[in-house]
């Protein structure tokens, strides 16, 4: 913990996952993720999906896991009733404008909610 009761931030080494990375990715959001894009975001863990799929490495991934249920996206689609080509990133922004919510904190609160709910 850092002076201010705060996580400190952690080298890449340490994590061990894509949710390790996305909770430093909170921390540091400015650091991560360019002009505050969910998209870039987004694509970043696509990037990461593809990497482990090559590599061949077995984990749970709940952004992007071809022929898996319970992924981030489709419980978005439920919480909203509806479902999106556009895919979970514009969506969250679309929201994020209409409500005047930055859109990586409304991202964060989202998945804080999936997050609950799945465990």
């Amino acid at each position: 913990m850092t002076e201010a009761g705060r996580p400190r931030p952690r080298q890449l080494a340490e994590l061990s996952d894509a949710n390790d990375f996305l909770d430093e990715v909170r921390l540091r959001p400015g650091m991560w993720v360019r002009g505050s894009s969910l998209q870039h975001l987004d694509s970043m863990l696509t990037g990461y999906r593809v990497a482990i799929g090559i590599h061949r490495v077995e984990e749970d991934f709940d952004f992007w896991n071809p022929g898996t249920q319970g992924t981030f996206a489709e419980w978005l689609w439920q919480r909203n009733g509806c479902s999106s080509a556009l895919g979970w990133a514009v969506e969250i922004e679309r929201e994020a404008e209409t409500s005047g919510t930055p859109a990586i904190e409304l991202f964060f609160s989202l998945l804080d909610q999936f997050r609950a709910e799945r465990d």
